[in-house]
């Protein structure tokens, strides 16, 4: 997918009871897909295997939260985050994302796996769609893209400890609302 694709505006959806599926190399390159990943993002196979995962990254996904992301499972722990992807057409599509490492019999990291299902609408349009926005703001306020990051990173961890909570309990808290 290419960097200046246009964006739709147009909301894909998917089944209630299917799951996205992938797996990655250390790198983030696409080893794995099942047919709901392919169909949801408009890829044939051959597009995504081999594919840095980033190739439905879409905009308004703040890169802080990648980090947040890439640091959990390259710790060798499990995270949950809400997501929006970009389709190869320029559609978008929210996931409940939960994305682990996958350990070799010597125990250490190989790869990681990633399960998405759908998001809850409410959820997105209330909370997460505004935080959201507002860690974009703060990293495309900084000239330097990896700055605007870390800048975006700490207001996120200094919002989550203004809370008391840290970022696993805050995730399901929302869960539960």
């Amino acid at each position: 997918m290419r960097k200046e694709q246009q964006l739709t505006g147009v909301e894909r959806h998917f089944a209630a009871d299917d799951v996205i599926v992938t797996k990655t190399d250390l790198k983030g390159r696409i080893t794995y897909v099942n047919r709901t990943f392919l169909d949801i993002a408009g890829l044939t196979l051959d597009q995504a295997l081999g594919a840095p995962h980033s190739i439905i990254r879409h905009p308004a996904m703040p890169r802080c939260v990648f980090k947040l992301l890439w640091d959990t499972i390259e710790g060798g722990r499990e995270i949950f985050a809400f997501v929006v992807n970009r389709a190869v057409n320029g559609d978008h599509y929210w996931v409940l994302a939960h994305v682990t490492p996958s350990f070799g019999p010597d125990g250490k990291i190989i790869g990681y796996h990633s399960n998405r299902r759908v998001a809850d609408p409410r959820l997105v349009r209330d909370v997460v769609t505004p935080l959201y926005a507002e860690l974009c703001a703060v990293e495309n306020a900084q000239a330097d893209r990896k700055q605007g990051m870390l800048a975006a990173h700490a207001a996120l961890v200094a919002k989550l400890q203004a809370a008391g909570v840290s970022y696993d309990r805050f995730f399901f808290s929302l869960l539960d609302k």
